[in-house]
């Protein structure tokens, strides 16, 4: 990581800092007692009030631009993420639609060998089916020779 990326870090670390300091609770505490201090300053006597203005308006300024400034910071930082989330699930669309895809092919193979199953049961149940018709058939032979042996006693 070279020096520009790390002022870079730094940078975007501090902005998101400032930015969420600066809309907690002890910034607008801290806010206020300065502004209370500010107005009181000129009632001491310890400096004129259009000096006090003058003073507040111009820091109350330089504020609002850093302040506009931290809060682009964090958008743009916020930008870069969602594009980035966005990228990752379009790709996370893509991988599902080819599990989508492995699945429908997993399906049409499962589909086909219970195909092939039930064609093997059939093939079976006709062998067996064949098998005990001619088992029928020999017992009727050895029936009618056994006949014609007794009978030719």
């Amino acid at each position: 990581m070279d020096i520009k990326e790390r002022q870079r870090i730094i940078m975007e670390k501090g902005a998101a800092n400032v930015t969420k300091w600066i809309g907690s609770s002890a910034s607008v505490f801290l806010h206020t007692i300065l502004f209370i201090i500010s107005f009181l300053v000129p009632y001491l006597g310890l400096v004129s009030f259009e000096r006090m203005l003058l003073v507040l308006t111009t820091i109350v300024s330089l504020e609002a631009i850093y302040l506009s400034i931290f809060i682009q910071m964090s958008i743009n930082m916020n930008n870069q993420n969602i594009e980035i989330i966005q990228e990752d699930i379009s790709e996370l669309g893509e991988d599902i639609e080819e599990l989508g895809e492995d699945i429908e092919d997993i399906q049409k193979d499962v589909d086909e060998i219970q195909e092939d199953t039930k064609e093997e049961q059939d093939n079976e149940k006709k062998e067996s089916e064949i098998l005990l018709s001619i088992q029928d058939t020999l017992i009727l032979l050895k029936k009618e020779i056994d006949q014609l042996k007794h009978s030719g006693k």
